[in-house]
Protein backbone atom coordinates (compact mmCIF):
# COMPACT_ATOMS: atom_id res chain seq x y z
CA UNK A 1 0.00 0.00 0.00
CA UNK A 2 0.93 3.69 -0.64
CA UNK A 3 0.52 5.20 2.59
CA UNK A 4 2.26 8.92 3.35
CA UNK A 5 3.26 8.73 6.46
CA UNK A 6 1.49 11.56 7.78
CA UNK A 7 -1.86 10.06 7.00
CA UNK A 8 -3.58 8.59 9.82
CA UNK A 9 -6.24 5.36 9.54
CA UNK A 10 -8.54 4.54 12.31
CA UNK A 11 -7.26 0.97 13.74
CA UNK A 12 -11.15 -0.35 12.81
CA UNK A 13 -10.46 0.73 9.00
CA UNK A 14 -10.79 -1.50 6.28
CA UNK A 15 -8.46 -0.94 3.24
CA UNK A 16 -8.54 -3.91 1.16
CA UNK A 17 -5.75 -6.45 0.81
CA UNK A 18 -6.81 -8.33 -2.15
CA UNK A 19 -4.83 -5.76 -4.36
CA UNK A 20 -3.01 -4.06 -1.73
CA UNK A 21 -0.43 -2.09 -3.99
CA UNK A 22 -3.93 -0.38 -5.58
CA UNK A 23 -4.40 1.80 -2.27
CA UNK A 24 -2.58 5.25 -2.62
CA UNK A 25 -3.42 7.42 0.42
CA UNK A 26 -1.95 11.00 0.55
CA UNK A 27 -0.17 13.14 3.11
CA UNK A 28 -2.51 14.11 6.31
CA UNK A 29 -5.60 12.43 5.39
CA UNK A 30 -7.25 11.09 8.04
CA UNK A 31 -9.61 7.91 7.12
CA UNK A 32 -12.33 6.73 10.21
CA UNK A 33 -13.45 4.05 11.78
CA UNK A 34 -15.66 1.62 10.01
CA UNK A 35 -14.39 3.18 6.38
CA UNK A 36 -13.83 0.51 3.75
CA UNK A 37 -11.28 1.56 0.66
CA UNK A 38 -11.37 -1.17 -1.84
CA UNK A 39 -9.12 -2.11 -4.80
CA UNK A 40 -10.90 -4.57 -6.55
CA UNK A 41 -14.57 -5.84 -7.64
CA UNK A 42 -14.86 -9.18 -7.31
CA UNK A 43 -17.88 -9.38 -9.47
CA UNK A 44 -16.59 -7.79 -12.43
CA UNK A 45 -12.46 -9.01 -11.49
CA UNK A 46 -11.27 -5.95 -11.52
CA UNK A 47 -7.75 -5.06 -9.45
CA UNK A 48 -7.78 -1.00 -9.96
CA UNK A 49 -6.07 1.63 -8.00
CA UNK A 50 -7.71 3.56 -5.65
CA UNK A 51 -6.66 7.10 -4.52
CA UNK A 52 -6.85 9.41 -1.54
CA UNK A 53 -5.42 12.86 -1.94
CA UNK A 54 -4.07 15.33 0.80
CA UNK A 55 -5.57 16.25 3.33
CA UNK A 56 -8.62 14.68 3.51
CA UNK A 57 -11.46 13.35 5.70
CA UNK A 58 -12.83 10.07 4.84
CA UNK A 59 -15.75 9.95 7.48
CA UNK A 60 -17.03 7.01 9.36
CA UNK A 61 -18.63 3.93 7.90
CA UNK A 62 -17.88 5.74 4.24
CA UNK A 63 -17.49 3.10 1.09
CA UNK A 64 -14.48 4.01 -1.37
CA UNK A 65 -15.23 1.68 -4.22
CA UNK A 66 -12.63 0.29 -6.53
CA UNK A 67 -11.07 2.67 -8.84
CA UNK A 68 -12.06 5.89 -7.23
CA UNK A 69 -10.07 9.15 -7.37
CA UNK A 70 -10.39 11.59 -4.69
CA UNK A 71 -8.64 14.43 -5.07
CA UNK A 72 -6.99 16.84 -2.33
CA UNK A 73 -9.13 18.68 0.64
CA UNK A 74 -12.10 16.69 0.05
CA UNK A 75 -14.40 15.66 3.06
CA UNK A 76 -16.33 12.37 2.51
CA UNK A 77 -19.23 12.98 4.81
CA UNK A 78 -20.11 9.72 7.09
CA UNK A 79 -21.96 6.38 5.82
CA UNK A 80 -21.39 7.67 1.99
CA UNK A 81 -20.51 5.41 -0.43
CA UNK A 82 -18.13 7.35 -3.52
CA UNK A 83 -18.83 5.36 -6.80
CA UNK A 84 -17.10 8.14 -9.40
CA UNK A 85 -14.29 10.63 -8.62
CA UNK A 86 -14.11 13.66 -6.75
CA UNK A 87 -12.97 16.61 -7.52
CA UNK A 88 -10.31 18.61 -4.45
CA UNK A 89 -11.78 21.02 -2.46
CA UNK A 90 -15.55 20.02 -1.79
CA UNK A 91 -17.60 18.07 0.42
CA UNK A 92 -19.56 14.87 -0.72
CA UNK A 93 -22.21 12.83 0.81
CA UNK A 94 -24.93 10.38 0.49
CA UNK A 95 -25.11 7.57 -1.17
CA UNK A 96 -24.19 7.81 -4.39
CA UNK A 97 -21.59 10.67 -3.02
CA UNK A 98 -22.41 14.08 -4.05
CA UNK A 99 -20.73 17.46 -4.11
CA UNK A 100 -23.00 19.24 -1.99
CA UNK A 101 -20.35 22.44 -1.22
CA UNK A 102 -17.51 23.07 -3.22
CA UNK A 103 -14.56 25.64 -3.23
CA UNK A 104 -13.52 24.05 0.58
CA UNK A 105 -10.28 24.38 2.38
CA UNK A 106 -8.85 21.84 4.57
CA UNK A 107 -6.09 21.83 7.45
CA UNK A 108 -4.53 18.57 8.19
CA UNK A 109 -6.56 15.84 8.44
CA UNK A 110 -9.38 17.57 6.46
CA UNK A 111 -10.25 20.12 9.15
CA UNK A 112 -12.26 22.56 7.23
CA UNK A 113 -10.70 25.72 7.38
CA UNK A 114 -13.25 28.42 8.26
CA UNK A 115 -12.67 32.30 7.41
CA UNK A 116 -14.02 34.78 10.41
CA UNK A 117 -13.82 37.90 7.90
Amino acid sequence: MDIHPSARISSDARLDATYPKGIHIGEESYIAGGVIVFSHDYCRGLHCDTYIGKRCFIGANAIIMCGVKIGDEVVVGSGSVVTKDVPSNCIVAGNPAKIIKEGIKTKKFGQIETNNK
